[in-house]
């Protein structure tokens, strides 16, 4: 296939590469012009394709023919997308900040990229966070209350704002065209609804009675997330056949086989994903794009449904969250650390106060050694639980810990709600109500985190020092109801980056044994410790911590050194887990902010596209946070209550089918922690202040 003599520069400089097809050719779009787009036109984008709504077959052909032969030049590396006007993916919009913009005509009706003052146009601003400007006829006709609009006259730039219009149709559009299309010449003039300038009423000329708002917010089904087929291509008979592999998620990570090529349908949610084998036949990988038409057809999904291409390897988050414990090369089982978007933070503790960003990488606001106060919950109160237990909680019992610090010169609440795996749903339904009534007490301000048995956060398992933080696997420490250890058990002890260890009761049998952790067993037949092969310094002292606190002095024995005695305790010996475990290794999961609306009496859940900024909190809205590890639900002042429930429906409606103890955060605008603010940029800025 012989390729276009402008690839060879493709992919050979940092940035953004923009190409218009014209009359079969390939022709660059100056990069000041990127993120404008005439509606007849198709164009290329290193990274991913852009086709106009009113573009011809030929000239989208065209853009597919020579995506192919961009990435055969750069031997199958990228990730293509196909793009359609007016439905681009978040991938693709975060290549363009300042917004989009919709052009009408195109290469065939004479219009061409270039820098000019001499325009007379209108474009009409949508969207809350994806701002897109389309062009409109120059008429007063094209107006509404409910949007933003922008009229271009070159030298003057007027952005009219409707009365109705939401604070999030911003100046980023307009600004865009002054900066970008007249290279700063132009003059920038803002007015509202009623405040028209007489240039404008000379353009347009005498301003009527206007319609109301037209919302083309469209409702975002969360449980369409979740459908999903997987399908086999292939071309061995000469015609394109599709099999079905497996009609419900999670998959099989499996049933990929390098030999082939799939199809992931989430069509239901208006996306399909192809998977290149590295070994599948050179006629297959190429014909990838148009299985994917054929099969948008055949399905008879919309033509704006969203195509992402990748090759085996290249797999997005976006792709991998349809599988169960998806595992890339080289993976090993770690311990659910967060994943980082840009570069990894050491934890240095002396440190901390100066890094938000290494506050919410390691989920740390502070080393633990602020105030702290625990209850235990009995029935409908709290009662106090003494200092000299503190660190120790039993699996049949609920509990609400108050931790105090100071960050930035301001005093902060944590309320951790711990629910024991057995206790009562009774016990668990109270204890959320009397840490709703103790944030009350403090003024409304602390975050609130609700941790399952066994999901305990990093921070949490700071507040004890040197101690280990002890889960017993049951019973209960209620006065006069303390239940009886039994007569054999197996503790392990395990460390994450911080240091900081835990002691979980687990079944007292060998097969519970981890060549990455250290294990005290306690017997009325002796006791010992177990360091296994991969464990840590860290995990060995935090073994030796909980041997005096339960009263004995064990021998320790080495991974592959047994006793008799010790393994007869556990029933004798039996397979454990021996993988290594890489314990630093920050998963693949990266962080995703969610919007979640109900201004127009439906509830609305809109991704934001791009690295997370706080401009992209908005007051009025909740916020969802995923960091995998756990979900932070961000209120704001303005929020409306119907939308602060959403956390749970959201993690039930994830495609990877996460597991509903993940801890969820609630975090109230004006009194964000660092290990919420430091998943942002300039996060050590933070501009929310009390009032």
């Amino acid at each position: 296939m012989a390729l276009h003599p402008e690839f060879e520069g493709a992919g050979q400089r940092a940035g953004l590469q923009v190409w218009r097809v014209e009359n079969m050719d390939l022709v660059p779009v100056p990069a000041a012009l990127h993120g404008g787009f005439y509606s007849g036109d198709a164009y290329l984008v290193l990274h991913s394709m852009e086709n106009g709504s009113e573009c011809s077959l030929d000239e989208s052909g065209a853009a597919a023919i020579f995506a192919v032969q961009m990435d055969d030049f750069l031997q199958g590396a990228p990730i293509q997308y196909r793009e359609v006007q007016g439905y681009e993916s978040k991938t693709f919009i975060e290549y363009f900040k300042t917004g989009l913009k919709y052009m009408k005509g195109g290469v065939a009706s004479g219009f061409h990229h270039v820098v000019t003052n001499q325009v007379q146009r209108l474009l009409q601003v949508k969207g809350r966070r994806v701002v897109r400007a389309t062009e409109v006829p120059v008429s007063w006709q094209s107006f509404n209350q409910g949007d933003s609009f922008i009229l271009d006259l070159g030298e003057e730039i007027i952005q009219w704002s409707g009365s109705h219009s939401n604070r999030f149709e911003k100046m980023k559009a307009s600004m865009g065209i002054r900066d970008d299309e007249r290279c700063g010449r132009g003059q920038l003039l803002v007015c509202d609804e009623g405040e028209e300038p007489d240039r404008m009423l000379q353009v347009l000329g005498e301003k009527p009675a206007l319609p109301d708002a037209q919302s083309d917010d469209t409702k975002m089904d969360v449980s369409n997330r979740k459908l999903a087929q997987l399908y086999k291509v292939s071309n061995a008979g000469g015609d394109m056949e599709v099999t079905m592999v497996a009609e419900n998620n999670p998959f099989s990570q499996d049933a990929l086989q390098s030999s082939e090529c799939f199809i992931l349908d989430n069509g239901a949610n208006g996306r399909i994903f192809v998977w290149k084998g590295k070994d599948a036949n050179t006629e297959e990988r190429f014909a990838v794009l148009k299985s994917a038409e054929q099969f948008i057809q055949k399905m008879n999904y919309p033509a704006y449904t969203q195509v992402q291409v990748f090759p085996e390897h290249g797999e997005t988050p976006l792709f991998q969250q349809f599988f169960k414990n998806w595992r890339d090369r080289g993976d090993t089982v770690g311990m659910g650390t967060a994943y980082v978007p840009s570069q990894i933070v050491p934890f240095d503790v002396s440190k901390l106060h100066q890094s938000d960003t290494m506050a919410a990488q390691h989920g740390m606001v502070d080393r633990g050694d602020g105030e702290k106060q625990i209850w235990r919950i009995e029935g409908s109160e709290k009662v106090p639980v003494d200092a000299s237990v503190f660190g120790q909680f039993f699996g049949g019992d609920s509990y609400i810990i108050l931790y105090q610090y100071r960050h930035n010169n301001r005093q902060g609440h944590i309320i951790y709600i711990w629910q024991g795996a057995e206790s009562s749903q009774d016990e668990v339904g109270v204890s959320a109500i009397l840490a709703f009534q103790l944030d009350e007490e403090l003024g409304g301000g602390a975050v609130q985190v609700r941790v399952v048995q066994g999901k305990e956060p990093a921070h949490l398992m700071s507040l004890f020092g040197s101690q280990p933080m002890v889960v017993y696997k049951g019973g209960t420490s209620r006065e006069g109801g303390q239940s009886e250890a039994a007569d054999t058990r197996l503790f392990q002890v395990r460390a994450n980056p911080a240091g900081d260890t835990r002691a979980v009761e687990v079944d007292p049998c060998s097969s519970s044994l981890n060549s990455g952790d250290v294990f005290l067993l306690v017997s009325s037949f002796g006791s010992w410790r177990w360091r296994g092969g991969r464990s840590s310094s860290a995990e060995a002292q935090g073994a030796e911590h909980l041997a005096a606190l339960l009263q004995v002095t064990p021998p320790t024995l080495e991974e592959g050194g047994e006793e008799d005695a010790f393994l007869d305790v556990l029933g004798g010996k039996k397979d454990y887990c021996r993988s290594p475990r890489l314990k630093n290794k920050m998963d693949t999961h990266p962080p995703r902010l969610f919007a979640c609306s109900n201004k127009t009496g439906n509830f609305l859940m809109e991704e934001v596209p791009g690295e997370l900024t706080q401009d992209d909190l908005a007051p009025d809205d909740v916020m969802i946070l995923d960091t995998w590890d756990q979900v932070f639900v961000w209120i704001g002042n303005e929020s409306q209550e119907e939308e602060k429930t959403e956390a749970a429906a959201y993690l039930a409606s994830d495609p990877a089918h996460r597991d509903p103890r993940t801890p969820t955060v609630t975090v109230k605008q004006g009194f964000e922690p660092p290990t919420f603010t430091g998943w942002f940029l300039a996060a050590n800025t933070w501009k929310f202040v009390l009032r």
